[in-house]
């Protein structure tokens, strides 16, 4: 079912591909993984269009934003509808980057693979080669929360490659973001002989996942991404005690160079050769992201760098109607010489 059957529909096709830079990857992650890219109606592989590249948050992948969503729209149908309503035409790639750790920061790190290797240097050729799309100043990341991050992540380290982003409620400001969850975390360790092990595998026994559970997988899993130790169960370890509360300076100073915020200060420059910079975050973020994108959205202000930014009166869940707002941008932007 669709909301709107009289609109024109594009197709999504599902691909598979074998990825050579996951080999080997620390966690054992499947290395063939499925591939989901969206044409708009009436494709030809003459056109040559631009390429944006969907960037899911945690607990997501790109085949969550392709399936069908009952009483809303998923993305391809999104997309239907911005297509009609006039949006410049794109083709847009949903990755698969899921792991064991729930979810992914789009980044490289050994405590989960190298996924921005893997975005940028072959899924990215792959989709381009296949639907003649895309190439140096046509390609535009974008994603929610952990895809947020990715997008800002991206728009820093590879700017080269890169020629817009758009950053949504992204993962940045790790102080007003990750610690005081992190107290909450580490009280339900206390059971467990304060083991992240143990805990993990109660929790994955059990026939059902709680909402807390879901955020403590999620909060640990960040450990592996930002201070991988590879001698500990999947790679994780805290930046703090787990029993005082204390943060571990060495650790907590690892996690902090992968904030954004931080990263701005060495790499922001970067962000001066995009075309677009495009941000957005609901003002009351239940995980005080917010916080973060205003900070990051100052120093891009203080450094003379081009970019909008857009508060607006929500949360951090279900906001995928503001892709409305950013996917015609970064399709426009694109769809100029390069």
């Amino acid at each position: 079912m669709r909301r709107d059957h009289s609109i024109p529909r594009g197709e999504v096709h599902r691909l598979r591909h074998q990825s050579v830079v996951l080999e080997g990857n620390s966690l054992g992650d499947p290395t063939e993984r499925e591939l989901h890219v969206w044409t708009p109606p009436g494709w030809s592989h003459a056109e040559q269009l631009p390429l944006l590249v969907d960037l899911t948050g945690y607990w997501g992948c790109g085949m969550n934003h392709t399936n069908w969503k009952p009483g809303g729209e998923n993305v391809p149908e999104r997309l239907d509808r911005l297509a009609h309503e006039g949006m410049a035409r794109c083709v847009v790639a949903f990755p698969d980057c899921f792991t064991k750790l729930y979810g992914n920061q789009y980044l490289n790190s050994e405590g989960s693979g190298r996924y921005a290797d893997y975005v940028c240097d072959e899924i990215v050729p792959f989709v381009e080669a296949k639907f003649n799309c895309g190439g140096v100043g046509r390609r535009g990341v974008f994603g929610k929360s952990s895809g947020g991050y990715g997008a800002a992540w991206h728009g820093m380290n590879r700017s080269d490659f890169w020629s817009a982003i758009s950053i949504n409620s992204g993962d940045m400001g790790f102080d007003a973001l990750f610690i005081p969850t992190l107290y909450e975390d580490v009280d339900a360790l206390r059971p467990f002989d304060y083991s992240i092990e143990k805990w993990i595998k109660h929790v994955e026994a059990k026939p059902k996942l709680k909402d807390k559970d879901r955020m403590i997988l999620m909060d640990f899993g960040q450990a592996a991404f930002y201070d991988p130790d590879p001698t500990q169960f999947r790679n994780m370890r805290l930046p703090m005690d787990p029993r005082t509360g204390e943060l571990i300076p060495e650790r907590w100073a690892n996690w902090m160079k992968h904030d954004p915020v931080v990263m701005f200060d060495t790499l922001g420059e970067n962000l001066r050769k995009l075309k677009l910079i495009y941000m957005d975050c609901g003002w009351s973020d239940q995980f005080r992201i917010h916080f973060g994108m205003r900070r990051f959205a100052k120093k891009l202000e203080a450094a003379g760098i081009a970019h909008t930014y857009e508060e607006f009166d929500d949360d951090h869940t279900d906001v995928d109607y503001r892709m409305d707002v950013f996917l015609p941008k970064l399709a426009s932007v694109l769809s100029s010489a390069p």
